[in-house]
């Protein structure tokens, strides 16, 4: 029996503790469609998901996220496995929007297939570093792109709990 889109919405929480092993390509082929069908400004679909599966690449982006906090000893990807790193082209109308909406349904769908998943800053610092530049020109990425964030994936060791939600959330103008 699968669950309902608005509970999956309730449900889905940041994981920051990740079981070893890979993601199937099946899972992550569907986590990926999903960022594809996110709403973008004008129809643009500006952003671009970079995946990234190799121990050696995701050591090297997280250590370039930790220098971004200051902090070399970091593990800002808590043993994830994959990370989608979403960059989006300047030059439109809306990218920050646009990248933002591919984040949410990687995790949506992550979270839907019982994949754990969190957002991780910095990616836009990360990719205006020269190194991470150099990665972007090594991955044929020309242009004016920037990161909006690294979408970290694997399968949960934790199960974190919502906190209840804020009075005050929701303002109702008759």
């Amino acid at each position: 029996m699968s669950k309902s889109t608005l509970t999956d919405l309730k449900e889905r929480r940041s994981i920051r503790s990740y079981k070893p092993g890979q993601l199937n390509d099946e899972e992550l082929e569907a986590i990926l469609e999903a960022g594809t069908y996110a709403p973008t400004g004008m129809g643009s679909q500006s952003p671009v998901m970079v995946v990234v599966r190799d121990p050696a690449l995701v050591a090297q982006l997280e250590k370039l996220n930790a220098e971004v906090l200051k902090d070399p000893e970091a593990k800002p990807f808590h043993g994830a496995s994959t990370v989608i790193n979403v960059l989006v082209d300047k030059t439109k109308a809306t990218p920050l929007q646009d990248g933002s909406l591919v984040m949410g349904n990687l995790m949506n769908a992550a979270h839907a297939l019982g994949i754990g998943s969190c957002w991780i800053n910095r990616a836009k610092e990360v990719f205006a570093s020269k190194e991470g530049k150099a990665l972007l020109e090594k991955w044929g990425l020309s242009g004016d792109y920037e990161g909006v964030g690294h979408c970290i994936l694997g399968y949960p060791a934790e199960e974190p709990k919502a906190k209840p939600r804020k009075k005050g959330y929701i303002i109702k103008v008759k």
